[in-house]
């Protein structure tokens, strides 16, 4: 069964999808985009600033699911422009302890939703997670 997740602290979906969803002990974060949810405007400047954004959108539906970036397992970052990669990974390396950080890719894409420049999703998980009889 899923749980849908939802937050006013993070941008409302721009499509036919929600911003996240809980199955089981596993969540599911849509890509976020450097969108400031209390005005619903992007955020302008540079791609730190909006790297900072995708980040602080992405904590905020995880704080709505009891989780922090402890729990992420995996991200996928999209970007615009390969060559922003370093300011990029700056402001991410903010949010996790680089021992404990999760698996990952970053992907240079030719376009973006709204043409930003670029997009975050992660999956957590909600520790412990309890074994199953299948599982050795």
């Amino acid at each position: 069964m899923k749980k849908i997740i939802t937050t006013k602290n993070a941008p409302a979906p721009i499509g036919p999808y929600n911003q996240a969803v809980l199955s089981g002990n596993t969540l599911y974060i849509s890509g976020q985009i450097p969108i400031d949810p209390t005005t619903g405007k992007l955020v302008e400047g540079d791609i730190a600033e909006e790297a900072k954004q995708c980040m602080e959108n992405l904590k905020a539906i995880l704080i709505e699911a009891g989780m922090t970036f402890e729990n992420v397992v995996k991200t996928s970052i999209f970007i615009a422009d390969m060559n922003q990669f370093a300011e990029i990974n700056a402001v991410y390396a903010t949010y996790f302890k680089a021992d404990t950080a999760p698996s990952r890719e970053t992907v240079e894409v030719a376009n973006l939703p709204k043409f930003v420049n670029v997009e975050i999703s992660m999956i957590a998980v909600l520790w412990p997670v309890t074994k199953t009889k299948n599982d050795s």
